[in-house]
């Protein structure tokens, strides 16, 4: 494809695009800004962002996503819980590494997730995309299960299943929403290394 016809399609997908997606898609933004920030609105924010994009992704076919979405919206009220619960006395519960056995939870429960959301989309769905849908659905409910539990290794989830979503939603006409995950992995590089500094600097007090 040329230029031409890329920002032809481009410019289709922009026209194409809902106002519950534009709506979805700013507070998608705002949420993952604030878990950068390590700010409580993090999840009010994404409460919002999830439930809109769990209509979407019924209506275009992504029934891994729309799970993982409602998913989202239990983790969030779990994590919203957790960050605000009372850590050793007055302080908050803190930003933390996965220790060895989190990391093969993390791991094992990836691969298990995959092939669990795989064999469904396969035999029950009529899914077009089951091999991509179910490794970034496997990756983002690890990945927000250990941002709920303040694990830094969870940005490491979200970049690595950003840059295949990205890739993956353009191809299902979704732009506003690829262009959403761009961001996201930018945010999320900038949110690592954030949460690092502040693990480093806590290490070193």
């Amino acid at each position: 494809m040329d230029f031409s016809g890329f920002f032809e399609v481009f410019y289709q997908n922009i026209l194409a695009t809902t106002w519950l997606e534009v709506i979805a898609v700013l507070f998608g933004l705002l949420s993952v800004w604030y878990a950068k920030k390590e700010n409580i609105l993090v999840f009010p924010t994404g409460i919002i962002s999830v439930l809109i994009y769990v209509y979407i992704c019924l209506f275009a076919g992504l029934y891994a996503d729309m799970g993982i979405n409602a998913f989202y919206f239990v983790m969030s009220v779990y994590g919203w819980y957790k960050w605000t619960r009372k850590y050793q006395g007055d302080h908050y519960i803190p930003i933390t590494k996965n220790s060895p056995k989190g990391h093969l939870i993390s791991i094992g429960g990836t691969i298990i997730f995959f092939f669990i959301l795989r064999y469904f989309l396969t035999n029950f769905t009529d899914s077009t995309v089951p091999n991509w849908d179910s490794v970034t659905t496997a990756i983002f409910l690890i990945g927000m299960w250990l941002m709920a539990l303040k694990k830094i290794e969870n940005w490491i989830f979200w970049i690595i299943g950003d840059l295949i979503s990205i890739p993956l939603y353009f191809h299902k006409g979704l732009l506003l929403t690829s262009f959403q995950f761009t961001v996201f992995l930018i945010i999320a590089v900038m949110g690592y290394v954030e949460w690092r500094k502040k693990l480093t600097a806590k290490s070193n007090g």
